[in-house]
């Protein structure tokens, strides 16, 4: 198969995936099914691209692992958070304003389809990477992209872990994490995120293909700009008394030292 072929059929993938998954949720009704899938959606991806592309295998192995570590622990650190906890508050306002009757619906082109969408376009760099062999072996853009993806993978899921137990702390209820990876950046989650997705980027790069690294900057102006930073920016300092006080001690994105 050609890399268009390739890559359209993941798009393909990635509609009937979000299908089936809409359908559960009309059932249920709570369109937040969606969100532990999003990991999950992307290893679905690489392994198809795995078996169908025939890059350098070195390369692919290495890719399908990281991926398959990296989808599967978000997968389920998501789905482990919202679980017993019903809808994410921001899908119950969408429901709210477009009214019960008509969102089941909406919901497939609003949340669904788009978030399918997004996830087929930033898989780019791991067809890209799989697909192209480049040189006969690996590459400095390789062993850069591990480098790059391990200091991702421990910021996002180190943050995540540090988070989740600071939360199980009643007495920390309105309190603010700033130890840890949350001592140098307000956000080393969502910074670990980005980061492993332009490590993919880099090896696509290893493979000759430059253009994915698009899909990498898409992945980084979602978490900071759409989804990710603002949107929790706004809820927290209207919920944490003392973020303030964080905000301006402490980076928003890149760790750096906390002001004195």
């Amino acid at each position: 198969m050609s890399y268009s072929e390739l890559y359209f059929s993941g798009l393909l993938i990635v509609v009937i995936a979000m299908t089936m998954l809409w359908l559960v949720s009309v059932f249920i009704k709570n369109a937040s099914i969606v969100d532990p899938f999003w990991g999950l959606g992307f290893v679905i991806l690489g392994l198809f691209y795995f078996y169908k592309a025939e890059g350098l295998e070195i390369r692919k192995l290495i890719i399908l692992s990281l991926l398959i570590i990296w989808g599967l622990r978000l997968s389920i650190y998501l789905g482990r958070r919202n679980l017993g906890k019903g809808e994410d508050f921001r899908y119950q306002q969408f429901r709210k304003d477009y009214g019960e009757n008509r969102y089941w619906w909406i919901s497939f082109f609003q949340v669904f389809l788009l978030q399918g969408l997004l996830l087929w376009l930033i898989s780019a760099p791991l067809l890209s990477a799989q697909f192209y062999a480049g040189e006969s072996g690996l590459n400095y853009f390789d062993y850069a992209a591990i480098i790059i993806w391990i200091i991702g993978f421990s910021f996002e899921a180190g943050g995540d872990f540090q988070l989740a137990r600071f939360k199980s702390d009643p007495k920390n209820k309105e309190k603010v994490l700033n130890t840890g990876f949350w001592k140098y950046t307000r956000h080393p989650n969502y910074f670990g995120d980005a980061t492993v997705w332009w490590a993919y980027g880099l090896f696509s790069v290893a493979s000759g293909s430059y253009w994915p690294l698009l899909s990498s900057l898409l992945m980084t102006l979602l978490i900071v700009k759409v989804s990710g930073v603002s949107l929790l920016e706004k809820t927290l300092k209207n919920t944490k008394p003392q973020y303030k006080d964080y905000v301006e001690k402490t980076s928003a994105f890149f760790p750096w030292f906390p002001k004195k």
